[in-house]
């Protein structure tokens, strides 16, 4: 049987952010200002490689920003109680956009041990926000492609990928060790959050 959402530990919020609300997100987005999405190695230093990661990260009003913080803050706990931790930090959110073409390959972002950061050994817990629909055909306001996918490729586990599809307002949340990636997007935008939750490394 192949992998599914429960094999991943995936936590799922539906209408996390209402719809008025994402619309208000989306419309700001559309004209924000925008930065090559970064990526991290080693260190805790960000650097730009297209051949890794190609989206947009966009800068919205602060009061968005801190709109969405507080949301995350208030869900903390129960998203901790769901991986059985106590998790003690929320870093600021970024807001993204995929464009036609746009992907990230599969990584993890924490708690792996592979990585000696700070960054790497503070996330426990990874969140996306999905802010559109996606969808099978083209539609305005949806994308299509761009799925969340999530490989296992661990031996003694099951093998195998789950695609979770964009569903406008649900939050996800998974083990930050756990490899994801993006698809291609095919058309139209995709709009999401992402943000991570840490503990204080002792």
């Amino acid at each position: 049987m192949p992998p599914d959402a429960s094999h991943f530990k995936l936590h799922l919020i539906r209408d996390f952010i209402d719809s008025v609300t994402r619309a208000e997100i989306v419309a700001e987005l559309d004209n924000a200002a925008a930065n090559p999405a970064t990526i991290y190695g080693r260190g805790d230093s960000a650097s730009v490689d297209e051949r890794t990661r190609k989206a947009e990260l966009l800068i919205p009003d602060p009061k968005t920003v801190a709109t969405i913080t507080s949301r995350l803050l208030d869900a903390m706990e129960e998203i901790g109680s769901h991986f059985g931790l106590q998790l003690t930090s929320c870093e600021d959110p970024q807001f993204l956009r995929y464009q036609v073409g746009g992907f990230f390959v599969a990584h993890q972002d924490g708690n792996t041990g592979m990585l000696r950061s700070e960054r790497e050994q503070r996330r426990k817990v990874s969140v996306i926000i999905f802010l559109n629909q996606q969808s099978e055909t083209a539609e305005s306001g949806c994308y299509s492609g761009g799925d969340l996918v999530f490989s296992e490729w661990r031996r003694g586990r099951n093998y195998g990928q789950f695609h979770l599809r964009g569903e406008a307002g649900t939050l996800v949340a998974f083990p930050s060790e756990t490899t994801h990636e993006v698809i291609p997007v095919t058309h139209g935008e995709r709009y999401s959050i992402a943000s991570w939750y840490g503990q204080t490394p002792s």
